[in-house]
């Protein structure tokens, strides 16, 4: 199975799909890890990195498919090209494709989360309060599991977990 999570920096989607993968034992795949990475091997930030590191984690996830592995993806995945990415790799593997939409609905809270926040595991640079709000955002076309991270991430995992089993 894929388990795609997808969501606005800070809105709680790395803690969510990192328990999520941690529990179903899947292969776990950051794609702002694997953007950082290119950085750091040097790919210039100025180039258009955000899609190629999609495709870098797409091709990721096909391999770990391929030997029957689950994987979660974690991205922000706001654009159709991304998401159809994700698509794809499920339909090339005959994998059952499960998409969780995080969101946090207190605008003040997602903001403290955003202007707090360190790098993850593999992540040189966090986005802004500003980058976030002025981000590209399109809404999904296909079935979801939308979780509220207003809620906590304990009864959140169970809910994931339930919805992809």
């Amino acid at each position: 199975m894929l388990i795609v999570f997808g969501g606005l920096p800070g809105s709680g989607k790395s803690t969510l799909s990192a328990a999520v993968a941690s529990r179903l034992a899947a292969a776990y795949l950051r794609v702002d890890a694997v953007e950082s990475a290119m950085w750091e091997c040097g790919i210039d930030r100025g180039q258009p990195t955000g899609l190629a590191a999609y495709g870098v984690a797409q091709a990721i996830a096909a391999a770990n498919l391929g030997l029957g592995t689950t994987v979660v993806a974690d991205a922000v995945n706001a654009v159709e090209p991304a998401r159809d990415g994700w698509r794809g790799v499920a339909a090339a593997a005959g994998v059952p494709l499960r998409v969780v939409e995080v969101v946090c609905s207190d605008p003040v809270e997602h903001r403290r989360r955003v202007e707090s926040r360190e790098p993850g595991p593999g992540q040189r640079f966090v986005p802004t309060w500003a980058q976030v709000r002025a981000r590209e955002w399109q809404p999904w076309t296909e079935p979801r599991l939308t979780v509220d991270t207003m809620t906590p991430s304990v009864e959140l995992v169970e809910r994931i977990l339930e919805y992809v089993s």
